[in-house]
């Protein structure tokens, strides 16, 4: 097993046009870009979150049948942050706890963080973490080219300051 950072999956260095212009592997396992099943044990919301996304990736040739527990990983950190989020929502931050001195009373109250909040960070960390892995961040995205996508008309082009390939003959 070779040290350092884990290579960008080869799906992803192909959308993005393959930046680093470095070989890509010929022999890596490229299974069928099916969705799984979506997992029975996962919560409502976490099925819910599978069900928006999943066909997405799938249409995009990011999911296979091999990335269930990936993917059910990503769906239930989010149902997880979700529920944490909503309780915090209706109880706020903190709650007030009353300070005692060593004879038992009451001397004064101090704020105490619930463990929601250290949940919902957790999991923010975690969805960020599995997104990543099929290229569903903003920086992920701004990186690949989906072929066949449009590719918008030459006023749209040289209005965002892109350089196009113009042919003589061909009139653009």
């Amino acid at each position: 097993m070779t040290k350092g950072r884990k290579p960008k999956p080869t799906t992803l260095k192909v959308l993005a046009g393959n930046p680093g212009k470095r070989p890509l592997p010929v022999n890596e396992p490229k299974p069928a870009p099916v969705a799984p099943k979506c997992p029975s044990w996962l919560s409502k919301d976490a099925k819910k979150e599978w069900r928006r996304i999943a066909p997405q990736l799938e249409r995009l040739g990011l999911l296979t049948e091999l990335d269930m527990a990936t993917l059910a990983g990503y769906c239930h950190s989010y149902a997880q942050m979700i529920e944490a989020q909503a309780y915090l929502a209706k109880h706020g931050l903190s709650f007030k706890i009353p300070k005692r001195d060593k004879d038992g009373e009451v001397v004064g109250i101090y704020a105490q963080q619930w463990p929601e909040v250290s949940i919902v960070r957790q999991c923010k960390a975690e969805v960020l973490r599995y997104s990543s892995l099929f290229g569903m961040s903003p920086s992920d995205r701004s990186r690949m080219s989906v072929p066949g996508a449009d590719e918008g008309d030459g006023m749209e082009l040289l209005l965002s300051g892109v350089k196009q390939n113009v042919r003589p003959g061909k009139g653009r």
